[in-house]
């Protein structure tokens, strides 16, 4: 169902949206469109591979992605699906799970067998998809293995039960009409400037200089048997900036509040509003010693009608959000590569998300986008505008 089939009631409170139940064929053949004839495999990441044999992480402590993995996707592979599909393999590997948001992976990998492979060798040029579910999201790496392999792919990092039920069980058709509704409603933009209204009233303004450029999407969709992976649940218009200046708020993982000073595309410092300042004082030691971990290499807007599900691979697509991220954009088209950082681990793409739920200290007050002579407003108080639900809808 699209969101211009749906009320506006459910637009703005999409905890109320009925779906279809999870169903794994039906979302291989949606995203995949052809199946037939394709060898498909399954990658987890692990902190300890010798978890893997046997599939013992599947006993052990923790794993929650994994054994999703396992228990949907696999199983749901091995029950069945495979031949429905008329697909070959379904066989899982897990890699060394990186520490950080789309690093590079380490090439060893290991089977259910506890036999050592090789991810270049015997993984990559064997299946024409592999389906990544992993703790860490591998997007970036996998999207220029696709490219060098030639495989399909989708990375389905953080899936829960809600993303099963939700983002996951919707049809990626009406998805990418969707998202292709909105990248036209914002394609081309010249510039987008966000206002943040922090809890004391103060009003922090972001302006990001996007040239002119053509906006992408993440759809979901990748028919067809060009090279490509999605970004499963997927939905969201995004943007390279190629400048940005302004300041913007801060929620850090420990709950420590912060405003952020962008100058020339980069986070150059960070002050603290509430919590500790050692969070603080980390992350301008981090910015000190690595400045290319404070640029901002993504600007995107959600999509989807969705519930929150605690995971930001699904929140950040929901209709009224927006995020930003720090990093490396090579797989988004941008110019930012590992090679680039002082070390390895530094190299990570990182969402900063923008939403009721995640940072309830500070709202998105507005967001204005200017295209030549046109400007609109593309979202106001966390929802979004007239002329965004216009553009869904027609």
């Amino acid at each position: 169902m699209s969101v211009s089939s749906l009320p506006n009631e459910v637009i703005l409170q999409p905890e109320k949206r009925v779906f279809p139940e999870f169903s794994l064929v039906r979302l291989m053949k949606t995203v995949f469109e052809p199946t037939e004839g394709c060898r498909v495999a399954i990658l987890i990441d692990l902190e300890d591979l010798s978890k893997m044999k046997g599939y013992a992480f599947l006993n052990a402590a923790g794993h929650e992605v994994q054994k999703k993995a396992y228990e949907e996707f696999y199983l749901g592979l091995k029950d069945g699906g495979i031949c429905e599909l008329g697909m070959s393999g379904g066989e899982m590997y897990a890699y060394h799970q990186t520490g950080g948001s789309n690093l590079d992976l380490r090439d060893e990998c290991v089977d259910a067998s506890g036999r050592e492979l090789s991810l270049d060798r015997d993984i990559y040029p064997h299946y024409d998809i592999i389906l990544c579910l992993s703790t860490f999201s591998a997007t970036a790496p996998l999207t220029a293995k696709c490219k060098e392999f030639g495989f399909r792919g989708a990375t389905l990092h953080g899936v829960n039960d809600v993303i099963l039920r939700s983002g996951l069980s919707v049809d990626y058709r009406e998805v990418s009409a969707d998202a292709e509704r909105m990248r036209l409603a914002m394609t081309g933009a010249d510039s987008i400037e966000i206002d943040f209204e922090l809890e004391d009233g103060r009003i922090l303004t972001a302006a990001l200089d996007l040239a002119g450029q053509e906006a992408q999407k993440s759809h979901g969709l990748c028919h067809g048997r060009t090279p490509d992976v999605a970004n499963l649940p997927a939905g969201e218009v995004y943007f390279v900036p190629v400048d940005a200046n302004g300041h913007f708020p801060m929620k850090y993982a420990d709950g420590t509040l912060g405003v952020l000073d962008v100058k020339d595309r980069c986070i150059v410092r960070s002050t603290l509003i509430a919590g500790d300042p050692s969070t603080i004082e980390a992350h301008n030691a981090r910015l000190a010693d690595d400045p290319m971990t404070g640029t901002l290499g993504e600007l995107g807007f959600g999509t989807q009608v969705l519930p929150v599900s605690g995971a930001d691979i699904q929140d950040e697509k929901i209709l009224g959000t927006c995020h930003l991220a720090t990093g490396r954009d090579d797989h988004l088209g941008g110019d930012i590569v590992p090679g680039m950082f002082k070390k390895h681990e530094n190299s990570t793409h990182d969402d900063i998300l923008f939403a009721p739920h995640k940072t309830p200290n500070f709202n998105i007050r507005e967001v204005r986008m200017k295209r030549g002579e046109q400007e609109e407003v593309i979202i106001e108080n966390f929802r979004p505008s007239d002329y965004i639900l216009n553009a869904l809808r027609n």
